[in-house]
């Protein structure tokens, strides 16, 4: 049995079909996963999110900021952008059963020597407390008052972790910690508007991954995106958002020997995909 991390699928149906021929995955016998963000910009979301649910156990998947979103604008709390692909979800005959699917999926994901989440973990945050903050925002998804969590989501504040945060705010802030992070200010504050590469970093700014972190040493994290970075391997992090949706790669890692798999994205290219990266 081989366990692969598959990067951001953002709707390349067609790409990850072709690079699980390439890997020879066999779904009774392996295991698939998924950093999140399985939908919205490509034109097979749906075809994604029917394929890795039916998967069942075979695929684990955390929550990105593109399956939040779709969970948001179902309940009417975001609008559509003009690159969002999420249509076809939202009239599906199965549309009720998808949703409730996702919305019951993880935002961190541990099993043993490694770990799995969208965007990252703060630097503060021992493996302890990142498990119990990603459990209260779950846990909050997965309940009856879950339409409270996605109507607080939006927003860039707080920009700082205080154990003091409460409420809408304190769930906020792991959500964009987990689902849209990429750098950090030396004070440890987000700072969510920069979405380029690592060479071009305005001075004071630093990838979260290169601030060094508490107690965390026991673990390789396996994160996505950010994929104007591309494949980053750092001792203890891995960034697999290789831009499948922008004409780039979808990239998985067999965890058992760290070998990587590159599949050049398959998809038809759609005129409106002149962005390098993505805007979230």
């Amino acid at each position: 049995m081989s366990t692969y991390v598959v990067g951001d699928l953002q709707g390349c149906y067609l790409t990850l079909q072709a690079l699980l021929r390439k890997i020879r995955f066999v779904p009774s016998r392996d295991r698939l996963w998924f950093v999140g963000d399985l939908v919205n910009r490509g034109n097979g979301s749906l075809e994604c999110l029917r394929f890795v649910k039916q998967l069942g156990n075979a695929a684990t998947v955390v929550l990105g900021n593109h399956d939040l979103h779709l969970l948001a604008v179902a309940e009417g709390f975001a609008r559509p952008g003009k690159l969002d692909t999420l249509r076809p979800i939202l009239d599906a005959a199965d549309s009720v059963a998808l949703l409730d699917w996702l919305r019951h999926r993880p935002l961190l994901h541990i099993d043993g020597k490694f770990a799995m989440v969208h965007a990252g973990l703060m630097p503060q945050w021992t493996w302890e407390k990142s498990i119990s903050l990603a459990r209260e925002v779950e846990s909050s998804l997965r309940s009856a008052q879950y339409r409270a969590t996605l109507a607080a989501m939006y927003g860039d504040q707080p920009i700082a972790w205080r154990d003091s945060l409460k409420g809408g705010a304190r769930s906020r802030f792991v959500i964009n910690t987990m689902t849209r992070m990429r750098t950090l200010t030396p004070a440890g504050e987000h700072q969510h508007k920069y979405k380029a590469g690592i060479s071009a970093l305005p001075a004071g700014l630093r990838a979260w991954f290169d601030v060094p972190t508490v107690r965390r040493a026991e673990r390789t994290l396996f994160s996505g995106h950010w994929s104007a970075i591309g494949y980053v391997q750092r001792e203890r992090t891995v960034n697999i958002d290789t831009g499948c949706i922008w004409g780039g790669e979808l990239t998985a890692v067999r965890l058992e020997d760290r070998k990587r798999f590159a599949q050049v994205s398959v998809e038809q290219p759609d005129s409106q995909r002149h962005v390098q990266f993505d805007q979230d």
